[in-house]
Parts: C-alpha cells; sequence; structure tokens
C-alpha cells in the first residue's frame, strides 16, 4: 500500500488553499503545476479504485436504483442525518459492532419498496462467492437507502429484486452517468410549497485528488428544499413562483412567513455516497460520512428537515495511509456539494417538473 505522511498531506492542503483553487479544480496564471496536477473537482465516484457502479432506470416510469459495487470489500460509516429515513443493514456499520466491510451500497427511488433492490444486490454477489465469511455461506453485506419518488408516474412501479440484480450487470469501474438515471429517475426538488411547484432532481457524482489521497461522491438529490452553487450563491432549482416561470427562494418565502404545504414524513431524501482510498476505520468513516453533510448543508437550503430522510454513506478501500481524517472529512464535504450541483445541471425536466436547464431557456426568451 502507498503511504502518505501526514505532513506532506497537509502540504498539499494548505497549497491548494493558498491559491484558492481547492474546490474549483483550477489554477491561476503563474502557480506552479505541482499543485495544479493535485486537485481536480470533476470526474466520479469510480475515480476510486475497487468502485464500480451501476443503474437501473425503469422503462415504465422514471424510478430506478443505483448499485455501488465494492467486490474486494470496504470499511464503511453512515449518518442518517434526515429525519425520515428509509435504510436497512445501517446498523452493521455501527464501529462497535462487529462486521467489518460492506461489498455494496445499494440507493434506490420507490419508498420503502424500493429496499428490495438490495436482495437482487446479494444474489449477485453471493453468486459470485463474495461476502462475509460464516460457517456455512458467504454473507454479502449489503446497506441500503431509498427516496420516496411515487408521485411521479404510476407508485405501483418501482424498483426491486431483478433492478438490483439488473444494475449489477451493468455495474463498471467507468465514467458514471449521471442525471435522470438510477435512484435520481425521479428524484424531485423545491416541495415546500407544493409539488406543482417543484423542479426534476437527479443524480450526480464529484471527485478530488490531493497528493495520492482521492475523495469522490454519488449524490441523489430528492431534497424538499431549493438547490444552490455554494461558489456563486446563485440558486439553481427549487421552488417556483406561482407562475412557475421563475424561481421564488424557498428561504426567502419563509422568512416573509409563507405557509407551507401540507408535508408527509420521509417524502423528501438526499442520499450519498463517499469513497476514498485513503485508510480508515469504521469509526473513521463514520465521521467522514457526518462530515460529508456540511457539503449538503451548502448546496440545499433548507435541509435535514423532519420530512427528509437525508443519509450519507461512507467507503475507505484502504490503498494509501497517513491521510489526516479531519482533512479527507472536509474534501468530503467539497466534493458531495459539487456532486449535488452536478446532479441539477444534468437533470432534464419531466411533465410537471422542468429541470434548471428549462428555466434558464425560459429567462433568456
Amino acid at each position: 500500500m502507498e503511504k502518505l505522511t501526514r505532513r506532506a498531506f497537509h502540504q498539499h492542503v494548505i497549497a491548494l488553499l493558498a491559491c484558492g483553487v481547492l474546490g474549483r479544480g483550477e489554477m491561476p496564471e503563474g502557480q506552479g503545476s505541482k499543485a495544479s496536477e493535485s486537485v481536480r473537482i470533476s470526474g466520479g465516484l469510480t475515480d476510486v479504485p475497487g468502485i464500480k457502479v451501476g443503474h437501473f432506470t425503469h422503462p415504465q416510469r422514471p424510478t430506478g436504483c443505483t448499485v455501488v459495487l465494492v467486490e474486494e470489500g470496504a470499511v464503511a460509516g453512515v449518518d442518517v442525518r434526515g429525519s425520515a429515513p428509509g435504510t436497512r443493514e445501517t446498523d452493521a456499520l455501527n464501529p462497535i459492532h462487529t462486521v467489518q466491510k460492506v461489498h455494496a451500497i445499494v440507493l434506490a427511488g420507490g419508498s420503502a419498496f424500493g429496499l428490495d433492490a438490495a436482495s437482487g444486490v446479494m444474489q449477485y454477489l453471493e453468486e459470485r462467492g463474495i461476502g462475509f465469511e460464516t460457517r456455512v455461506a458467504k454473507v454479502p453485506i449489503v446497506p441500503a437507502a431509498i427516496l420516496f419518488d411515487l408521485a411521479v408516474g404510476d407508485p405501483r412501479i418501482r424498483p426491486d429484486r431483478e433492478a438490483g440484480y439488473r444494475a449489477c450487470l451493468r455495474a463498471s469501474d467507468g465514467p458514471v452517468e449521471e442525471g435522470n438515471v438510477g435512484a435520481g429517475a425521479g428524484a424531485t426538488v423545491g416541495k415546500l410549497f407544493g409539488l406543482h411547484r417543484a423542479m426534476k432532481g437527479g443524480l450526480g457524482t464529484a471527485s478530488l485528488r490531493v497528493g495520492d489521497v482521492i475523495v469522490a461522491a454519488l449524490v441523489v438529490v430528492n431534497a424538499v428544499g431549493d438547490v444552490v452553487d455554494p461558489k456563486t450563491g446563485r440558486l439553481l432549482a427549487g421552488v417556483r413562483t406561482p407562475d412557475g416561470q421563475q424561481l421564488a427562494d424557498a428561504m426567502e418565502l419563509l422568512r416573509r412567513g409563507e405557509s407551507l404545504a401540507p408535508q408527509r414524513l420521509g417524502e423528501n431524501t438526499t442520499l450519498g455516497v463517499i469513497a476514498t482510498n485513503a485508510t480508515f476505520d469504521k469509526a473513521g468513516m463514520t465521521k467522514i460520512a457526518q462530515m460529508g453533510h456540511d457539503g449538503l448543508a451548502r448546496a440545499i437550503r433548507p435541509v435535514h428537515m423532519p420530512f427528509d430522510g437525508d443519509t450519507l454513506f461512507a467507503l475507505s478501500l484502504g490503498r494509501v495511509r497517513g491521510a489526516d481524517l479531519g482533512v479527507v472529512g472536509a474534501l468530503a464535504a467539497e466534493v458531495v456539494a459539487e456532486a449535488v450541483v452536478r446532479a441539477i445541471l444534468k437533470a432534464e425536466g419531466l411533465p410537471g417538473y422542468p429541470a434548471a436547464r428549462d428555466l434558464r431557456r425560459a429567462e433568456t426568451r
């Protein structure tokens, strides 16, 4: 395994911060090439070696599932910050519990029905002899989390066991498809003041490299609130004005005291997976998952509402030793925020749910 001294790692990060480039993926003119080679926010979750991503998007309605395969096993943590989650096997990730590694993470639409997709992923892994060793069988460890997208199309159509299996068959370590795919197919945002004023969400991914350390994230944005670009402060998508033509700014409406639309628990959720090639234990990965939520807070407002089930997983592939836990957590927040922005910019509109690109076209007419 590669070893990166903490001093060297800190020097990389300090140089990037001094140049003002950490989080932009570019260097000002005249700066040295060493730092410029060390930072890049683009790419995606599969930039971390050992990870494959596969989507299944249902052909009959906008819903689906996304599978993150780590067939060699990965140390994992989770942080469930929203108040209305739908999850499976998250207790296994508690640092005091026995199982040390997971073999896949599943993100799915379909509300709690979508948790069934994890069974298909377990089948795929079992067929290949991958899992936690017991005396009589290898048991794949497959945590999962779901989002509510049943209001977009026929609610009787949702991801199932077959969907999870087919997502595994399509998994690769190549570039990750973004937008209206997999778990992001039926994602929407900006629902605080009613679905008739909401917009299309989606799935996005981003990665960043500092020295030998890679930190990446994949996020499915189905938030009740607005999405903002944290670098510019510009609203990208969310609650629209009553005529549907412009963004209304949910926080401004809340400050004015406007009444919310009736909300039901669990009908909104942002889900994500953070991954790094740095080596940490379960407690460390739990902390990185916690810090990753800072990225959601920068890009989604409001976030972590009683109506959201916001959940972030964090995976360590354990190939680079010596990285600083706090710094990797800070970088995780950066890529999470970028993945949220990409999810919105890559989304395509559906009937009743325009995408960010649709409103931009309307502004230019």
